[in-house]
């Protein structure tokens, strides 16, 4: 039987060809949403995150699978279709919560952010996933398998919610009538990503967008007001290893700058952004203005993108014949492994970017 990395591995190779075709479908009607370098930190984020779910031998679904085990009311069937219904809506709705939260609880969002830094708007968008979700992502979970939803129907629902959301990472799509007041969709989603006031932390499901409707989050993209997609604090590097680190490093700061003990917990879990008042004094940062708001377009070096591009297409052929033979090797052998993969990650970020933005 296929583990969930396998399948990702398998996938891979229809993700580029539909990135391929979305591109060239850009360039075709003039509207190209693909920059190499953006397009390769976004590709070197994901994949520095399934080799993180590689290392800790998918931790959050070992947690799952032992709260099941131990604390289950009851055990639904495995073999019941409504089981597996009842399980991808019960899991929609909890990713629902999960994704909400990662934009309400800095510490949350420190994760969260890393899917979000890109000002582009494709789907390679869709794969620039964070190393660190796992840290606290499985805690919404747990209700499922309290009410006795078995491991492996977790598992596979949980796979098929995140391959869902692939497609709805495209400016190409515009609005499909009632299937945008019911599922998610690429125009519910492009409000998602945005920055602008009227869309900040709206949209938040994963397949259905009716939990955003039942929980006051929708917002509707509107012709006269086009999304502007990133974060309100840019990451500003190509570094796909400082792009999961950076948030962390501003909270870390933040909390050992702060002489009020209380503040040094609240800054991790007050809404990001939030400071503490000696800190925001003694440091202070400008509010965020539309206005002012620039995208990160430093010139891309001839020859690093050149050698990047390269070194990229060995790191990912590395790095998925490591996640499709990781379950059967030893330990120390996939933290070499590992340790290779985000080494070259890192070093494909440099070559894309100039030196005076290198982080």
């Amino acid at each position: 039987m296929l583990t969930g990395t396998q399948i990702i591995v398998l996938a891979t190779p229809a993700f580029v060809v539909m990135m391929l075709v979305e591109w060239l479908y850009g360039l075709w009607h003039g509207r190209n949403t693909y920059r190499l370098n953006d397009a390769i930190n976004s590709l070197s984020c994901g994949l520095l995150g399934q080799i993180a779910n590689v290392l800790l031998r998918a931790a959050g679904v070992g947690i799952y699978t032992l709260t099941f085990s131990t604390i289950a009311l009851i055990e639904l069937p495995a073999n019941a279709w409504w089981v597996w219904v009842f399980a991808l809506v019960a899991y929609d709705f909890c990713y629902y919560w999960s994704h909400r939260f990662g934009h309400t609880v800095a510490v949350l969002w420190a994760a969260h952010a890393v899917h979000h830094q890109s000002e582009d708007y494709n789907l390679s968008t869709a794969l620039r996933q964070t190393s660190t979700g796992w840290i606290f992502g499985w805690v919404f979970y747990i209700p499922m398998a309290v009410v006795g939803v078995p491991p492996v129907v977790f598992g596979t629902v949980a796979l098929i919610d995140l391959l869902y959301q692939f497609w709805v990472h495209t400016a190409h799509v515009g609005k499909l009538g009632w299937f945008d007041r019911w599922f998610c969709s690429p125009s519910n989603h492009r409000v998602h990503h945005a920055v602008n006031d009227r869309y900040l932390d709206k949209n938040f499901g994963g397949i259905w967008i009716i939990w955003d409707r039942l929980f006051g989050t929708y917002a509707d993209e509107e012709d006269d007001e086009p999304c502007v997609y990133g974060t309100r604090k840019p990451l500003r590097t190509w570094n796909p290893v400082w792009a999961n680190l950076d948030v962390y490093r501003d909270l870390l700061r933040d909390s050992y700058r702060t002489s009020a003990w209380r503040d040094k917990l609240r800054v991790w879990l007050m809404p990001p952004g939030w400071r503490p008042a000696d800190v925001s004094q003694s440091d202070p940062r400008p509010a965020f203005a539309m206005a002012s708001f620039q995208r990160f377009e430093p010139p891309l070096p001839r020859q690093g993108a050149i050698i990047g591009s390269l070194l990229f297409v060995l790191t990912l052929a590395a790095g998925l014949t490591l996640m499709w033979f990781a379950h059967t090797l030893p330990q120390e052998s996939v933290i070499g492994g590992a340790l290779m993969v985000v080494t070259a990650c890192w070093v494909v970020g440099l070559l894309m970017s100039p030196p005076r933005v290198t982080a």
